[in-house]
């Protein structure tokens, strides 16, 4: 009976996750904003070069217009290098991970609650979010970037931030002129950990977010199937006739 269960299971998380679907089309989709991801990098970072455009309804328009100008086309893609290489893995480790979970917390429908499926969301986008980060640093590096003379490589940047050490900056403000905090000397922190930074933001936006991500399609795909919406909506699984049935693509999309 077990064997039942965990065929079944595994039949379900095969139907509706289509991993394949997810890790080809995610690349073509991110190459399509790459431009639009880029400026939105340089506003949320205050990039002085392009901090007149940030209160302007046309600064997205303005700012892209003068990247491609100033840089060509290659500009407007700064950094996107780094995306490609993080999305492929992130999708695969995400979507792998939350099988992992969803079998352990989820092991047959008498255990299918809303909170575990939304703590399998979660645990799964924190795996993926964990690997992948180092790679998200970099593409924000990357495209911040705006120096021309002598652009930093992907290998270059990643030298960077592996050997950078955050100055130190005094809190004391009586022995300086004017109570203003002057950097001291380094601190003795470099390698990998630089590549994390900012990981526990990330991390605190990822748990909602990965765990409603998953909880928002297993309970729209269980809305699809509602014997009202099943014959328009599904086909009949070939390889498992007691498996739920699939959902057809175009289903899948707003699911």
């Amino acid at each position: 009976m077990p064997q039942d269960k965990t065929q079944q299971h595994r039949s379900w998380i095969d139907n509706s996750y289509p991993l394949d679907l997810q890790t080809n089309n995610t690349p073509q989709a991110k190459t399509i904003v790459g431009p639009l991801d880029r400026v939105k990098i340089l506003f949320q970072a205050s990039n002085p070069q392009f901090a007149k455009y940030t209160g302007s309804w046309f600064g997205v328009v303005t700012a892209m217009r003068d990247i491609n100008r100033q840089s060509g086309l290659r500009g407007l893609f700064r950094g996107h290098s780094a995306t490609l290489l993080r999305i492929f893995p992130y999708a695969s480790i995400k979507f792998l991970a939350y099988e992992q979970f969803r079998a352990i917390l989820i092991p047959s429908a008498s255990y299918e609650t809303t909170l575990r499926r939304l703590f399998s969301g979660a645990s799964a986008g924190v795996t993926s979010v964990l690997i992948t980060y180092p790679l998200e640093v970099i593409r924000v590096r990357l495209a911040f970037e705006t120096k021309h003379e002598s652009r930093s490589s992907l290998s270059g940047i990643c030298k960077q931030i592996y050997h950078e050490q955050p100055a130190r900056v005094s809190t004391s403000a009586a022995s300086t002129p004017l109570g203003t905090a002057v950097p001291t000397l380094p601190t003795p922190r470099t390698g990998l950990i630089n590549f994390y930074r900012g990981f526990s933001s990330t991390l605190a936006g990822m748990l909602p977010y990965a765990g409603m991500s998953f909880l928002t399609h297993d309970t729209a795909g269980d809305w699809l199937r509602l014997p009202a919406l099943a014959p328009y909506t599904t086909t009949a699984n070939p390889k498992n006739a007691s498996a739920p049935p699939i959902l057809r693509y175009w289903a899948e999309l707003i699911a």
